[in-house]
């Protein structure tokens, strides 16, 4: 049975770097092959992962299908679209990409999306595992791009600011037609002190959170060169926090 995932936050709260994470905590405990689906529409997670991407997007791909001109003779609409979407498709030994792009242009695209839907519902039965990063504004779960979740991370900074924006999050999940069965939030570049700080703004989010990411300057250093965080020392204290976190949740 696949189990899935989703990260939000808002951005510059480092959900592309705890997904980035959480993929490497999957593949070190063999729990293999991964999808791994960028949903956000400054998609970076390639980058994090360094993951060569030369494929367009899926977004790309569904609206190229709106022009009649662009389906070869003889191809239904359905089929054309379901084998460009193989093809935006990054495959790689214990995980797959999928980048989803940014929002569509004018017009109707309810029928792309069915098909859309359809792809990734058999797609996915291909893996252990799904590992989706969200914008913030969840547009490819609202979407009903992803089904029922099983695991909800939403990545907060540790300002107030920030935690609030983590509750709005809480609370369009629920207004959703999806299933989430287990939603936490993780205060990233924190430390315990700025956890009991904030302690009656996390409580007023109704999230139960997971656990602290400190500030790691290997994470800034790898920023900086663009270094893929994937490939973070074994010592690196943001990447210890985020096994702790994993372990503690039986992920």
């Amino acid at each position: 049975m696949t189990v899935q995932i989703a990260v939000a936050g808002k951005g510059g709260t480092g959900k592309t770097s705890f997904c980035a994470l959480l993929i490497r905590y999957l593949i070190e405990k063999g729990k293999t092959p991964i999808l791994a689906v960028d949903a956000d529409a400054n998609a970076n997670l390639n980058e994090a992962l360094g993951f060569p991407v030369e494929n367009e997007t899926v977004s790309e791909l569904i609206a190229a299908t709106k022009d009649p001109q662009a389906i070869p003779p003889g191809m239904t609409q359905d089929v054309y679209i379901e084998y460009k979407l193989n093809s935006a498709l990054s495959e790689g030994k214990d995980v797959d990409l999928l980048v989803m792009g940014g929002p569509e242009g004018p017009g109707c695209f309810c029928f792309p999306n069915n098909i859309l839907r359809k792809y990734l519902d058999h797609l996915t039965k291909g893996y252990k595992y799904i590992v989706m990063d969200n914008e913030a504004g969840l547009e490819h779960i609202s979407r009903r791009t992803t089904r029922d979740i099983d695991e909800m991370f939403v990545v907060s900074d540790c300002s107030a600011r920030s935690v609030r924006s983590a509750g709005r999050i809480r609370r369009l999940i629920e207004q959703l037609d999806t299933k989430v069965n287990r939603i936490w939030l993780v205060l990233n570049r924190a430390t315990p002190e700025d956890a009991e700080a904030l302690k009656d703004e996390i409580e007023k989010t109704g999230l139960v959170l997971a656990g602290l990411i400190p500030g790691d300057p290997l994470v800034t250093e790898y920023d900086i060169k663009g270094k893929p965080l994937f490939d973070l020392p074994q010592d690196s204290p943001a990447l210890k926090a985020v096994r702790e976190i994993l372990d503690k949740l039986n992920i």
